[in-house]
């Protein structure tokens, strides 16, 4: 499908994690919703319009995907893919 890419790394390009392997651990652990369903698929595809709950070690993160990565670029391109939705949302321990 037009505009869609692998969750895993859609999560690496917008630099949410520093790898791929690390984001394929955090979605197989069932750290990763899209939609609010969870997901344990890294190559679960993410379109722009999605809406990715992804819990880290130290917070919680609520990102709008807004476009698909071509690459890992630095963070001011990283940062054109998503919108942050976060809000104040902390992990629960």
């Amino acid at each position: 499908m037009a505009g869609t890419q692998r969750v895993d790394k859609w999560l690496w390009f917008a630099r949410v994690v520093k790898t791929r392997t690390l984001a394929a651990r955090l979605i197989s652990s069932g750290h990763v919703r899209i939609n609010a369903q969870r997901i344990d698929a890294p190559a679960k595809p993410v379109a722009p319009g999605d809406v990715l709950t992804i819990a880290l070690e130290q917070q919680v993160r609520v990102l709008k995907v807004l476009h698909p990565g071509t690459r890992r670029g630095g963070y001011p391109e990283a940062r054109l893919l998503f919108e942050d939705l976060t809000g104040g949302i902390a992990a629960q321990d």
